[in-house]
């Protein structure tokens, strides 16, 4: 009788793309997949160390689940101090960049892979081996490729370089593989990752050799380039990636997205604060005024563009005068969509040894202030829809609706006509009758 896995994943799309993977690993290795997690021999949990409550979530589940009959398998973004922690309750804790040593390392009864670590034949130095593994994609109309992986940023707050290492891309060939492939399968949309993709970088080996991707002489593939590259992918799809990094996003990459038809008008441009002293805290290289340049530039070239961004709030230091900054920005920048953290200090941050000196009940107040310009920008935004008709990527089906996306990114809802098939994967056009500060409602054209 086969054994069976449960797998749980938590935090970014780049979890969930792993999580593809692992399914990949386990079900080569035996495993059947559970309907639930009691059912379940290994319990797989793929993890996120962003905030200390998706690592107390975590835990909790771990508590939960702990059986005689379960083993538990602890891997994605772990931090050293959070070790401790979890070996007294895990059966096996394991780097992703190991998966393809798992399957070895399952007939063990129990194994623990600790930071630094050299006395196993597969404790060896890591790179992007594990994407070599074909995913086992769920949904195959919206497809996740990861292009790197690690970070080299270091932004204060941030744990992504001590849980993920430093910045490794992929080959440009093995991205245009999996695309490729993907497409052929029925993908309509992609999603490229990396922690900071516009860091990408391939070099070409050979360089005295024409590439045989681009037939050109090239000795590096950038982004701009590998983007290009798939935009010439026969078939009709949208492309889409995040994120990108504010402090080196080129004049090229915005021309790439003004003229390839198959990049999308849409772009999460982490900002994460609106005051140059927070901003330098943070590490992130890049002036209040710079990024308003950048932004400006985006939206000259790609007038349609919708815009969305990161924001902390509360991070140390941030008196309310920065604050004011940043509601400022803000309103001056007027985002499609935001997304709104409260920090959370982080072991191993260069943050964490500043004074967490912003109270909760204060964060509290600053991430209402925020949402409430957020809705009301957005409601505006969203009112420009009124009445047209936009192409939708249907998502999902929902009671008696259908929810999908525009290629600006746009949420929309509209009514399951009826005999219609199955409108799931497929572009439809919408016209829009109603809109909400987060959404789209509409009738098929």
């Amino acid at each position: 009788m086969s054994k069976k896995y449960c797998l749980i994943t938590y935090g970014c799309q780049m979890n969930k793309s792993d999580s593809e993977r692992i399914a990949t690993v386990l079900e080569d290795t035996g495993y059947k997949k559970a309907s639930e997690v009691k059912e379940a021999d290994l319990l797989v949990i793929n993890m996120c160390s962003v905030r200390q409550s998706a690592v107390d979530r975590v835990y909790g589940k771990i508590l939960k689940a702990k059986n005689k009959k379960t083993k538990i398998l602890l891997t994605g973004c772990i931090l050293k101090s959070d070790f401790k922690k979890f070996k007294e309750n895990a059966d096996y804790i394991l780097p992703i960049k190991t998966l393809p040593y798992w399957k070895e390392v399952l007939k063990k009864e129990k194994y623990i892979y600790y930071p630094n670590q050299r006395n196993e034949k597969f404790n060896k130095r890591f790179d992007v081996k594990y994407f070599h593994i074909p995913p086992k994609i769920e949904n195959k109309f919206s497809v996740f490729v990861p292009i790197s992986t690690g970070c080299n940023n270091f932004c204060s707050y941030c744990v992504v370089p001590f849980t993920r290492g430093p910045l490794i891309c992929r080959r440009a060939k093995d991205i245009l593989r999996e695309v490729g492939l993907a497409v052929k399968n029925g993908a309509k949309e992609v999603w490229l990752l990396g922690q900071n993709v516009n860091d990408y970088q391939n070099k070409i080996k050979n360089q005295n050799a024409k590439c045989k991707i681009t037939n050109q002489n090239a000795k590096i593939i950038t982004f701009p380039k590998l983007l290009r590259m798939i935009n010439e992918i026969p078939g009709k799809f949208w492309v889409r990636f995040t994120s990108p990094h504010p402090k080196n996003f080129s004049d090229e990459l915005i021309d790439v997205m003004a003229t390839c038809e198959k990049i999308t008008p849409y772009l999460n441009l982490p900002v994460q604060s609106g005051d140059d002293e927070i901003l330098k805290r943070m590490n992130r290289n890049y002036t209040v005024l710079e990024y308003k340049n950048l932004v400006k530039k985006i939206r000259d070239k790609i007038p349609k563009v919708c815009l969305s961004t990161d924001v902390i709030v509360g991070f140390p230091g941030e008196r309310k005068k920065h604050f004011e900054n940043t509601v400022k920005l803000f309103k001056e920048i007027k985002y499609d969509m935001a997304y709104i953290a409260k920090y959370s200090p982080r072991p191993q941050t260069t943050a964490f040894k500043l004074k967490d000196d912003v109270s909760q009940k204060e964060k509290e107040k600053r991430y209402k202030i925020l949402s409430k310009i957020l809705k009301e920008m957005t409601l505006e935004k969203n009112k420009k829809y009124l009445r047209k008709a936009v192409e939708v990527l249907v998502q999902e089906k929902k009671n008696s609706f259908y929810l999908g996306k525009t290629k600006t990114y746009k949420s929309v809802k509209f009514k399951v006509p009826l005999k219609k098939s199955n409108l799931v994967g497929q572009f439809v056009k919408v016209k829009i009758i109603d809109v909400d500060s987060f959404g789209l409602k509409g009738v098929l054209v």
